[in-house]
């Protein structure tokens, strides 16, 4: 090929199969696939989706293979195009990539917006809060009005990228093999345009814009939920000829020491006596997240089974836009068992003829019995493993101190084919944009 850049962004060979290169860009895609916590993740992602989008189709990877992005740009060999330093711009012009090198490529119509993720704690959401936040924030220079130049001086043309924006970068693939691609020029920034330092402003030093600090007050609204957005309209950074982009704010909720979420509803855990168990209770459960203690009777000759589920109708979550509204809370009751202290304290023959009869032997009994010892474990130590596999203590041979509760599961295999076939959705949608 005349030009690797695209097969660079996937990490395969110009040589690869059609599999290499759905496999590959499925492996990129899952690593850099867009979310709030990684603003630049959304535009890797979108630049590995349109490589695989032109590699993928037979026909567009020939023109690519024989005539590099300027005949892409150009529909093969033959017929009128833009310039070569511009197609990457116009190809993945409805993508966003930014490739804006030069005064010649595609503009932006609004600047950059800021996603800062902001933890919470459920009791916020679900009372509401206000916060007054200090923020710096980009903002053009009020001495040069944003041009970055001192008077009326103007940019002159890069030197080193001769006004493209853009310089060639090659790099080796192989013994024989040298990749190019482009890359945005160091010293104009991708304008292809740069003043010389005498002629630059002074407060600015050609920046165009100066750091301000500002004070932001956002509103955490009842109901709201995990990974939800609020959005300040223009509260972004500033940028010379683009309206300032916003300032998002994704929520993310802390792991709640006492409820759990699921929608609008609440689940949380309560634990009652043997007593309350069987002989009924009407007390305060719990504490709700607005410090309000809830009280519950139990229905009198009402016996309470181990694990027990009941319901509290509109002790939720608020809904959000409509507070009035609210979930429900469901409540786990998990039952105490008295200890060895009060069992010593009891006369056990007259608890015996107050409690429900054991159960008798196993009729018919099996024709072979073994006595197996009694030993008390904890399913929470089982299922989490006490040392890790770099530890000294870590036993390789699945058992003693490695040996975990469901190792070795038959679900733990995975038919590759069966994976190829459940990840098909990755090579079906390349047009997923950062949000």
């Amino acid at each position: 090929p005349v030009e690797t850049a695209l097969y660079d962004l996937l990490g395969v060979h110009p040589e690869a199969s059609e599999d290499d290169i759905k496999k590959a860009y499925r492996k990129k895609a899952r690593e850099h696939h867009p979310n709030p916590d990684d603003p630049l993740a959304g535009q890797r992602f979108q630049e590995m989706a349109a490589a695989y989008e032109i590699l993928s189709s037979a026909e567009t990877r020939e023109i690519y293979d024989q005539f590099g992005a300027d005949g892409l740009s150009k529909g093969g060999p033959h017929g009128p195009g833009m310039n070569p330093e511009d197609v990457f711009s116009e190809l993945f012009s409805q993508m966003n990539f930014g490739f804006d090198f030069g005064p010649g490529s595609r503009r932006r119509t609004r600047g950059e917006d800021s996603v800062i993720p902001y933890d919470v704690s459920l009791e916020d959401l679900y009372n509401g809060k206000t916060v007054k936040l200090n923020m710096e924030k980009e903002v053009l220079c009020g001495v040069c009005k944003g041009t970055g130049a001192k008077g009326s001086a103007k940019p002159k043309k890069c030197v080193k990228c001769e006004g493209k924006g853009w310089t060639m970068v090659y790099s080796q693939i192989g013994p024989s093999r040298v990749g190019t691609s482009r890359a945005m020029c160091t010293d104009c920034e991708g304008h292809g345009e740069k003043l010389r330092e005498k002629d630059q402003c002074k407060k600015c030093k050609g920046r165009k814009t100066v750091k301000e600090k500002t004070r932001q007050e956002i509103f955490i609204e009842r109901g709201m939920t995990d990974r939800q957005k609020i959005v300040l309209a223009g509260a972004g950074d500033e940028e010379p000829g683009v309206p300032a982009g916003d300032v998002v704010f994704v929520l993310r909720t802390r792991k709640h020491d006492l409820f759990e979420r699921a929608g609008n509803d609440l689940l949380t855990t309560v634990h009652i006596t043997l007593s309350e168990a069987l002989l009924g209770f009407s007390r305060i459960l719990l504490t709700h997240l607005d410090g309000r203690g809830i009280h519950v009777s139990s229905p009198p000759g009402k016996a309470v089974q181990p694990g027990g589920t009941i319901v509290l109708r509109g002790e939720g979550m608020p809904v959000h836009k409509n507070s009035g509204h609210k979930g429900n809370l469901y409540v786990i009751l998990e039952i105490d068992m008295p200890d060895e202290d009060w069992l010593r304290s009891v006369d056990r023959a007259a608890l015996e003829r107050l409690l429900p009869p054991k159960k008798l032997e196993m009729d018919p009994r099996p024709e072979t019995i073994d006595e197996v010892p009694y030993e008390e474990t904890d399913m929470a130590d089982v299922r989490a493993p006490p040392f890790s596999a770099g530890s000294p203590f870590f036993d390789h041979s699945g058992f003693g101190f490695g040996q975990q509760f469901g190792e070795g599961d038959e679900r733990d295999w995975v038919d590759e084919d069966d994976e190829d076939e459940e990840d098909g959705a990755w090579g079906a949608q390349p047009e997923c944009s950062h949000q």
